[in-house]
């Protein structure tokens, strides 16, 4: 094994013991190197991204472990490999990569770590690198998204074509929730399988859905959309997939599907009640998206509970070495991204706008690192440089690099280090006027 030399404790996003999730500065890194196992990569993250499911995951305590790491998403730099590491493109310590890990996981199997922290470890097989041309950022928004859609459209819903072998002849695919970071993944990925796609959003996101590829996008708020879509698709519509996964989305599908039937696919575990159409051979099922990393995991049951298989193992090495081929070649763009400042403190607002539903048409996304001027509170006092110049004693919020509301430090910077938040200079001198 190869390894670099991480510290003992590191800042991590984890579960509480009252049933919440806080940020700690004292939380272990995954793993000493040498127990590092064989398949597995230690990384130093510089970017994390959010998804639903992160928010779902700490949104009750029945789902929050303590001690446990929240978050899925990751991209960074390698520091250690295990002794059989086997990547679809080669990498090596100092490589920038990206993937997916099972973050809320129980921290009994120091393995199996969340992203949220400075520090995760990732299994080879859903683990990326990162083409030189993507920033931390997209990178860090790809992992569990390519994961799951590749399992729900090539495993699952079994469409005819995929992006290796397109289809000779193209046939619909509905997306519901085009608009969503999973929606636009898997239209690209339709349209690269030579499919057609069929999606619906709100009437704001329809020129995003558009801009990835539906050749139809439908107001699934609209009253007669259902009808709407039976009558494009001439009431043939044999495929569907529920990016938003929830008892009312799986009702519309259901509606749009033709009458010879065909496959609803969910991203997460859809109501049996509903499945209303035996009859006319619609076959229902869900992406366990937790089988992509290729081990069972301590998620609540009965939800999370299916168990890996060799099969699918299989599948998801194949499937990671096609998505791999596809960064590389550049025919795989992100979701619109949001930034969010702060460092991991921004993790914690970002679940919030996940849970309220506040986001639409963005992924959000953070550098696991905050820049020292995105935590400038305001100026403490001035002095004179030898070169003429000044520099300003400036205090900001947390240890350098990262954001705390609980503490706040000093430091003195030179004046260019203040240029992209001159909003403290202007206050700086506005109060020495006033007082002078």
């Amino acid at each position: 094994m190869s390894a670099a030399h991480p510290p003992a404790k590191q800042t991590a996003i984890v579960g509480l013991d009252d049933g919440n999730i806080g940020l700690r500065r004292d939380a272990p890194v995954p793993l000493p190197q040498q127990q590092l196992a064989d398949d597995m990569i230690l990384v130093r993250n510089v970017a994390v991204a959010l998804s639903s499911m992160d928010a779902k995951l700490v949104a009750t305590t029945t789902t929050i472990t303590p001690g446990a790491i929240a978050g899925m998403d990751f991209a960074g730099e390698v520091v250690a490999l295990g002794s059989n590491v086997r990547t679809a493109a080669p990498i090596r310590v100092g490589d920038r990569v990206c993937g997916a890990v099972p973050g809320m996981h129980a921290p009994s199997s120091p393995e199996m770590v969340g992203a949220f922290a400075e520090y995760t470890v990732a299994a080879d097989i859903t683990t990326m690198k990162i083409p030189g041309y993507m920033s931390f950022e997209a990178g860090a928004s790809l992992g569990s998204g390519l994961g799951a859609v590749g399992m729900a459209l090539f495993q699952s819903l079994d469409v005819p074509g995929t992006p290796k072998r397109p289809a000779e002849k193209p046939v619909d695919v509905l997306v519901y929730g085009g608009s969503t970071a999973n929606g636009t993944l898997a239209m690209q990925l339709l349209k690269l399988s030579g499919l057609r796609v069929i999606a619906t959003c709100s009437p704001h996101n329809f020129a995003l859905v558009r801009s990835y590829g539906a050749d139809a996008v439908f107001d699934y708020r609209a009253p007669l959309c259902t009808d709407d879509i039976r009558n494009y698709t001439h009431n043939s519509l044999r495929f569907a997939l529920d990016c938003i996964s929830e008892p009312e989305t799986m009702q519309f599908c259901y509606a749009c599907i033709g009458r010879q039937g065909g496959k609803y696919t969910a991203l997460e575990p859809y109501p049996e009640f509903l499945h209303t159409r035996p009859n006319a051979a619609v076959v229902p099922d869900w992406v366990p998206g937790p089988a992509v990393f290729g081990k069972r995991l301590g998620w609540p049951e009965p939800s999370f509970a299916r168990v890996p298989s060799d099969e699918q193992r299989a599948f998801v090495i194949e499937w990671f070495a096609i998505a791999q081929e596809l960064l590389d070649g550049g025919k795989l763009k992100p979701h619109p991204l949001r930034l969010l400042p702060g460092g991991l403190d921004g993790v914690l607002h970002g679940l919030e706008q996940l849970r309220l539903k506040r986001v639409s048409g963005e992924k959000l996304v953070c550098r696991v690192q905050a820049s020292l001027h995105e935590n400038m509170d305001r100026i403490l006092a001035e002095e004179p440089t030898p070169s003429g110049q000044k520099r300003y004693l400036v205090r900001y919020t947390g240890p350098e690099g990262a954001s705390s509301s609980s503490s706040s430090s000093s430091k003195w910077v030179e004046v260019d280090k203040l240029q992209e938040k001159p909003q403290i200079l202007h206050d700086w001198y506005k109060e020495k006027w006033w007082t002078t």
